[in-house]
């Protein structure tokens, strides 16, 4: 896989997120934090947005750990989510976005797609 599409991945996946977390799917979430935070890990042309998409997953991971380890877990974890983390996993999930969207403009010729 080149490198424009793993940014394209990473890009595609931020965005994924506060859709998923906005429609009551924040389970599924997992999935494209997953894939922002070890795309701007493995991709050396993504490192001013690693911070971006560790930012992200920490966000994204205390509910999901609080939710895992309640003692009163809802069935899913969007019902079991305090209502003040979906912007603020939002917000993150911007962040990443805006940061990648910024390096492609910077740099056109390491990060195409």
């Amino acid at each position: 896989m080149t490198a424009a599409r793993k940014t394209k991945s990473v890009l595609i996946s931020a965005c994924a997120v506060p859709v998923l977390v906005i429609g009551q799917f924040a389970m599924l979430a997992i999935v494209p934090v997953a894939i922002v935070l070890s795309g701007a890990l493995r991709n050396t042309a993504l490192r001013s947005v690693r911070p971006w998409a560790a930012l992200l997953a920490a966000v994204y991971a205390i509910p999901l750990a609080l939710w895992a380890i309640g003692p009163d877990r809802a069935p899913s974890l969007s019902k079991d989510m305090h209502p003040a983390f979906v912007p603020v996993i939002s917000v993150a999930a911007v962040a990443v976005v805006v940061a990648l969207v910024s390096l492609r403009r910077r740099s056109p010729a390491v990060v195409k797609g």
